[in-house]
């Protein structure tokens, strides 16, 4: 039997530290190509194996600790995805300091106050955000003392190579422990104000470990941003522990071109990503006038797999052609994803396997895999932390409880939030959720989110925003949200597809509203033109309704 690629590799070893795993996997990556991508200056492709991105690792980590970065200094990032961004994190984490990654789509007065509160040494930013480092530098309340241009990291790697090669060895020597801090993170936050998140370098490497047990793959392309843990445990370490090579994207935006010229085997990505591929399968094949054929190869597919008969790549080779050729996984996680995507796609032979994590969790906490696969969960926990429902209801839902070498240490400067985030060892997510008797994890929403009527009873936004988009199907985007004890539903409508939308809603609202209980009824419909604002995992921000 051909072995399936994606099944994990539960030989991995328990890494304690980041920098075990970038030691290690660079002695055995070696020469192996380890990334491509797209140097913007020249417009050309450029790869790196192991030992170059080694090499470059050293010159940064050198020309930190020539400048008094050393001992746990905070170096924080602002840039858009690029390998010179990889560098500047694998060389704070190998140097022995503390990472702090940055979301560089935010206001610069929300970085700025970030910047302040956890008191960054050095600041790393690209050229498209000089004006901001500007006027950092006239802020007095700043507390940065370096400031250094991504453009100008060859200059910097140059001096790090020569005294590197002279025999300063401190940054590639210092010690790291298993708890030592990390990064710190600040959590995007679609709702109330960021906190810092200290993760220990134990933390994310259990988490990457357990990760990488359970499900493996071949080549990938990535364009999660950096600054998200979910990018780190994907693509940042497992292509170290996994020696396996990655395309790292420019831009969301290009993942259609890139997968037909890097054809990759599986990618990770949000619920987002799932459906446009899902939606644009569909709309390419009713505009080529195949979407018959489609409904047809589909039969035929779908018919043969109850006879244990697998010609799903063959029958629809076509459509695995337009995403690269060998696409075999996506890994899913960061929001609720529609059952109907996931196993539209698996109809194609593309797997889907969903999960659930947080910032705090490192991020991973449960995810499907190759083996343990229910559709519409987010999957069993992974092998480095227990879960747990909270006072559960009749229904089995309450709030997850979780524990686990890959929770954080806390919230940085802030013992309250810290003590108001626990349950004793147990941390209190926030999200609701119920445990099957299989040991599947099903997501409910967030308790910040639920809606409290007057009436007692309490109401899910997200159950009835899953609701919504599975029975409408021309609604694109919604958001749930009461408004003086009425349930108000907004949406985004797909006009482009389905032109009669607006006319036809108001009747598929009293057929929706028929089959909820009372309680759960939208009051009130509100069709934007325009579609909502996200964070950059693509997230709808929820603050954006509050009052």
């Amino acid at each position: 039997m051909k072995k399936n690629i994606n099944m994990g590799n539960p030989n991995v070893p328990d890494y304690k530290t980041l920098k075990e795993i970038i030691i290690k996997g660079t002695e055995s990556g070696g020469d192996m190509k380890q990334y491509a991508f797209m140097d913007k200056k020249t417009q050309t492709e450029q790869t790196r194996t192991f030992n170059q991105t080694w090499r470059e690792i050293c010159g940064i980590s050198t020309y930190f600790y020539s400048l008094g970065l050393e001992n746990h200094a905070k170096i924080a990032i602002v840039a858009d995805n690029s390998f010179d961004w990889m560098i500047a994190y694998y060389a704070t984490l190998v140097g022995g300091n503390i990472s702090v990654p940055m979301d560089c789509k935010l206001p610069a007065d929300d970085i700025s106050d970030q910047i302040i509160r956890c008191g960054c040494d050095a600041l790393v930013y690209s050229d498209k955000y000089a004006s901001m480092a500007e006027a950092f530098k006239a802020d007095p309340a700043i507390p940065v003392k370096h400031y250094l241009s991504i453009d100008e990291f060859e200059n910097y790697k140059q001096i790090g190579y020569k005294l590197f090669d002279e025999g300063c060895t401190a940054a590639i020597d210092a010690q790291v422990k298993a708890d030592d801090l990390a990064c710190i993170v600040y959590t995007s936050g679609t709702t109330g104000k960021s906190k810092g998140v200290m993760l220990t370098h134990y933390n994310i490497a259990s988490n990457c470990t357990a990760s990488t047990r359970v499900i493996s793959g071949k080549h990938a392309i990535g364009f999660l941003p950096l600054n998200h843990t979910y990018a780190w445990v994907s693509a940042l370490f497992a292509c170290y522990i996994l020696n396996e090579w990655g395309y790292l994207c420019e831009s969301i935006k290009t993942i259609q071109a890139d997968m037909k010229s890097q054809h990759p085997y599986n990618l990770s990505g949000v619920p987002l990503v799932v459906e446009t591929i899902y939606k644009r399968i569909w709309r390419t094949a009713k505009s080529t006038g195949r979407e018959e054929i489609l409904k047809k190869g589909l039969k035929i597919s779908n018919t043969l797999m109850k006879f244990g008969i697998d010609r799903r790549r063959k029958i629809f080779k076509t459509i695995i052609d337009n995403l690269g050729g060998n696409l075999s996984m996506i890994v899913c996680g960061g929001a609720n994803l529609d059952p109907k995507y996931e196993l539209g796609m698996r109809e194609f032979g593309i797997e889907v396997y969903n999960g659930y994590g947080m910032t705090e969790c490192s991020p991973a906490v449960t995810c499907n895999r190759p083996g343990a696969h229910k559709p519409g969960s987010v999957g069993k926990p992974l092998g480095c932390c227990e879960i747990k429902i909270n006072n559960p209801d009749e229904e089995g839902v309450g709030e997850i409880y979780v524990k686990g070498t890959n929770v954080m240490a806390g919230y940085y400067n802030d013992p309250e939030a810290t003590a108001a985030a626990f349950d004793g060892e147990w941390l209190k997510t926030g999200d609701h959720g119920r445990i099957d008797e299989d040991g599947f994890l099903f997501m409910v929403g967030r308790k910040k989110n639920l809606i409290c009527l007057s009436n007692g009873k309490n109401v899910s936004p997200e159950e009835i925003e899953d609701k919504l988009s599975q029975q409408i199907e021309y609604i694109q985007e919604v958001l749930v949200y009461d408004e003086n004890e009425q349930i108000i539903a907004e949406l985004f409508l797909n006009e482009e597809e389905y032109p009669d939308a607006r006319e036809r809603l108001k009747a598929d609202m009293k057929k929706f509203n028929n089959g909820m209980a009372s309680f759960k009824r939208i009051n009130k419909t509100i069709v934007r033109d325009t579609e909502f604002p996200k964070t950059t995992t693509l997230k709808i921000v929820r603050k954006y309704m509050q009052k």
